[in-house]
């Protein structure tokens, strides 16, 4: 009889211990590039930004852009726009974009996006994509006489 008080306590004290945990729950984790926070990627002076950036993109801003692709890079980084439609594909993603909308063009429409914190680093156009998976129907004109053939389900 004294055992199954003891038990009775051990799993109440288990049942308390599991609430406890449970509301707590799971806590957002704070974005980092590269071991920095965005408040402290955005203070920062470009030229660093630049340094934690991959080889492909410090290559594209040293070697500079073209009129077409510094307008549109101005427009963004401008903010004035709550949407910036571009065809330009090939601009970076830098710190300065995160929470603009930019509207790129994926050869048949402009797909909305809007830059996460998780983009710093890709281009825009890794976003919008150009092909679209081929969904097949039944079989059809053009196919062969025994592929022709659908058992009722």
């Amino acid at each position: 009889m004294a055992e199954d008080k003891l038990t009775g306590t051990k799993s109440s004290r288990r049942k308390q211990r599991k609430k406890k945990t449970l509301i707590t729950g799971r806590r957002k984790k704070e974005f980092t590039y590269r071991g920095f926070t965005m408040e402290q990627l955005q203070e920062m002076p470009f030229e660093e930004v630049l340094e934690l950036m991959p080889s492909r993109i410090r290559r594209t801003f040293v070697r500079g852009f073209n009129e077409e692709q510094k307008t549109a890079f101005d427009k963004i980084k401008s903010g004035e726009h709550d949407v910036v439609r571009t065809h330009r594909r090939d601009i970076p993603i830098i710190p300065e974009f995160v929470g603009r909308k930019v509207a790129v063009y994926n050869g048949k429409e402009f797909k909305e996006i809007e830059i996460r914190p998780e983009m710093i680093g890709h281009y825009l156009g890794e976003f919008s994509m150009t092909r679209k998976s081929v969904k097949h129907s039944g079989p059809g004109v053009g196919a062969t006489r025994s592929s022709k053939f659908l058992p009722l389900k």
